[in-house]
């Protein structure tokens, strides 16, 4: 039976975490799924971890539909959100939003799209959410404004901050998203928010104050060597034993000792 976005909710209520793990391919997918991850997230972080641009801004709908394909093909059981990328949604756009999330949801396979943005992006949600689309909102460090915020820096510092990410998540809750994204926000202050908000918060290098965590599939695992966030926890180190593995195969070829009779 597939995880709803009501079953997530219903985490939240029980006091029970959320682990929500990103995820890009087929194979993937499998694996998490039969692990119980009850919550995958197809992230325009793809762009960096699987196709090695800079940022997340190069990405495109074509590519976030298509990887999404792959996931769905794979994962039977968990609930799969999709990111819209950059440009691919608007607060003023109704048309261009719905045109989008519809095709996360009827070419992708997901059950959900997140957006990136606060209270400016709550009639966008309110949109989606009236045509049967389930929004999960993200604010915090917002990575498709990176270029505005100037770097990937903690966000709600200052008490001005703080009151406007709470008020951006209450007015995300208002529109009717079904969980929120806190990144990079002070601990105390997403504690804070988790607090006020009947909706699931998933934090990602915000504290353990918030209702689930999200984190990247190649940063947990130990597969992205480029950078390694401070939020994140290496569980193992695949690229490592990926490579002595190839070093062998390399040298077992070489030498003829592969294949065998």
């Amino acid at each position: 039976m597939r995880t709803t976005i009501y079953d997530v909710q219903k985490m939240k209520q029980s006091g029970q975490p959320i682990p929500v793990l990103t995820c890009y391919d087929y194979t993937s997918a499998k694996i998490l799924d039969s692990s119980g991850v009850p919550v995958l997230l197809v992230g325009d972080s793809l762009g960096m971890v699987v196709h090695g641009f800079e940022s997340t801004l190069p990405v495109t709908l074509e590519l976030m539909v298509h990887h999404c394909q792959a996931v769905a093909r794979g994962a039977k059981n968990a609930l799969i959100v999709i990111d819209l990328p950059f440009a691919t949604y608007s607060a003023t756009d109704s048309s261009l939003t719905l045109r989008s999330a519809a095709r996360g949801l009827a070419e992708g396979g997901a059950q959900a799209v997140k957006i990136e943005g606060g209270a400016r992006m709550a009639p966008a949600v309110a949109s989606l959410v009236g045509a049967g689309i389930p929004v999960m909102g993200h604010i915090g460090l917002t990575p498709q404004s990176i270029n505005q915020l100037g770097g990937y820096k903690v966000q709600g510092k200052d008490d001005p901050a703080k009151r406007r990410l709470l008020a951006d998540a209450l007015e995300l809750e208002s529109a009717g998203a079904f969980a929120i994204v806190l990144e990079l926000v002070p601990s105390e202050l997403a504690a804070q928010i988790s607090e006020r908000l009947k909706i699931p918060t998933i934090g990602i290098g915000a504290g353990k104050g918030c209702d689930g965590q999200v984190q990247v599939f190649h940063d947990v695992f130990g597969l992205y060597e480029d950078f390694v966030p401070k939020h994140t926890r290496r569980y193992t180190e695949c690229a490592a034993a990926i490579r002595a593995a190839a070093k062998q195969y390399v040298a077992d070829v070489a030498a003829r000792k592969f294949p065998e009779k």
